[in-house]
C-alpha cells in the first residue's frame, strides 16, 4: 500500500474548474494550476498543486511522477490567484537535504499541507524535524522562477 495519498480525478477536475473561475479566491491562496508539455508525448498537461511563494520564486511539492517532464528545466505556465504567469521550472529530486529544507519552509507558510506529508507539530507549534526528513525522502520539490 502506498503511503502517499492519491487524489481522485474528480477532485483535480473540480479544482481546475474553480481555479479558472471568478470563484478561484476560495482556494487560490494555496493552490495553483501548473501547465507543462510532456517530454515524450508533446501533449500539454495541467494539474492543480499546492504551493508557496517568495517573491518571484514559487515552490511546489509532489509525490506524482509528472515532475519528470520538467527535468533539466522547463518552461511552465502557472495560474496563480487568477493570473497566468510564465516561469522556468527546476525539479529537485536527488538532493534530499534541499527537499527537506524547502518542505520545512513550505509547511511553515502552508501548515495545512503538513497532513499530506505525515508531518506534525510539537507543543510549541514547531515542525517535527524527523518527520520532515522522512517526508522529503518520497517528495520532489519543484522551484519555479517567474519570468
Amino acid at each position: 500500500m502506498s503511503e502517499t495519498p492519491t487524489i481522485p480525478p474528480f477532485v483535480n477536475k473540480t479544482m481546475k474548474l474553480i481555479l479558472r473561475s471568478p470563484a478561484h479566491g476560495i482556494v487560490s491562496k494555496t493552490v495553483l494550476l501548473i501547465t507543462f508539455t510532456g517530454r515524450k508525448s508533446g501533449k500539454t498537461y495541467t494539474t492543480p498543486v499546492d504551493y508557496s511563494q517568495d517573491g518571484d520564486q514559487v515552490t511546489i511539492f509532489t509525490h506524482g511522477g509528472w515532475w519528470k517532464n520538467l527535468r533539466g528545466g522547463a518552461p511552465v505556465t502557472l495560474r496563480i490567484r487568477g493570473r497566468e504567469l510564465q516561469g522556468l521550472a527546476q525539479p529537485v529530486a536527488e538532493d534530499k537535504q534541499a527537499v527537506a529544507a524547502g518542505l520545512a519552509a513550505h509547511l511553515r507558510k502552508v501548515p495545512s499541507d503538513a497532513r499530506y506529508y505525515g508531518v506534525t507539530f510539537d507543543d510549541q507549534k514547531n515542525l517535527r524535524a524527523d518527520e520532515v526528513e522522512k517526508a522529503a525522502q518520497s517528495a520532489v520539490m519543484i522551484r519555479v522562477r517567474l519570468c
